[in-house]
């Protein structure tokens, strides 16, 4: 083969498989698409909107909790919240909205009740965004939690029912609990039983005219492109691409991307 020639055909390879690779952003967007019944209205952003974010140590990602400030790194942490709010604050500029993490690592969704007149109301959010369950289910094998899946969604369900009876026209944005599955945390054979906490917060998700975020469909596609270590180090705790993907396919769900 002609040197010519040999470079066309690496070059055609090239574009063969880069045809057969998804980005982030088309990941996050075709997750969200395939679950289309789960839509609710998408998010709408006022002037002055606070936005606040809520979960475990997903969304606690290393956040400095002594910073009270809104909009600032060190209150946001290094996780998807930090990702989901520069590109919020930047597109959004002419809004000024106020973003705030009050995510605790560790936490189930009983702790966040125990917790959530200081960390969730004083704010009067207008947008509220929870990721929770996989502590909930996790801390059961081996943590001595002895909560059940039915817990969680009584737990949930009140949470969600208490806050809407304090904040009537509060927008929620509820997570999908998630596993990165290959990941060293939780083992193959428990993927089935977590998997009807997922679709709790589905279930709930429709109940409460919440956004769904699908991060489990979202994390399952991303594993065609690259292997569990890539995405999340324990198959829980997203790395940075991780990161990226679980902000993309919020602002995808929201439609505020």
């Amino acid at each position: 083969m002609k040197k010519n020639d040999s470079r066309r055909e690496f070059l055609r390879k090239g574009v063969i498989a880069a045809a057969g690779t998804l980005l982030i952003p088309e990941i996050a967007k075709a997750a969200v698409k395939s679950q289309p019944e789960t839509a609710a209205s998408k998010i709408t952003l006022k002037k002055d909107a606070v936005i606040l974010m809520q979960g475990d140590s997903i969304t606690d990602a290393g956040r400095k909790r002594e910073d009270v400030n809104c909009n600032t790194q060190d209150q946001l942490g290094n996780g998807y919240s930090l990702f989901i709010a520069g590109q919020l604050l930047s597109k959004h500029a002419d809004k000024q909205v106020k973003i705030y993490n009050r995510g605790i690592s560790g936490n189930k969704v009983y702790q966040l009740r125990d917790r959530w007149e200081i960390d969730c109301l004083a704010f009067h959010p207008d947008v509220l965004s929870i990721l929770i369950g996989v502590n909930d289910y996790w801390h059961t094998l081996g943590g001595g939690y002895k909560g059940t899946v039915e817990t969680y969604e009584n737990d949930y369900r009140a949470l969600l029912h208490y806050t809407k009876q304090k904040f009537p026209n509060i927008q929620l944005v509820i997570g999908e609990p998630f596993i990165v599955k290959g990941g060293s945390a939780i083992e193959e054979h428990r993927w089935t039983a977590f998997d009807e906490y997922r679709k709790v917060a589905k279930k709930l998700a429709g109940e409460f005219n919440a956004v769904f975020v699908p991060y489990q469909a979202a994390f399952d596609a991303a594993l065609k492109q690259a292997p569990a270590r890539y995405w999340a180090y324990d198959g829980v705790h997203p790395d940075l691409p991780g990161r990226q993907l679980m902000a993309n396919t919020w602002l995808e769900a929201t439609g505020l991307k």
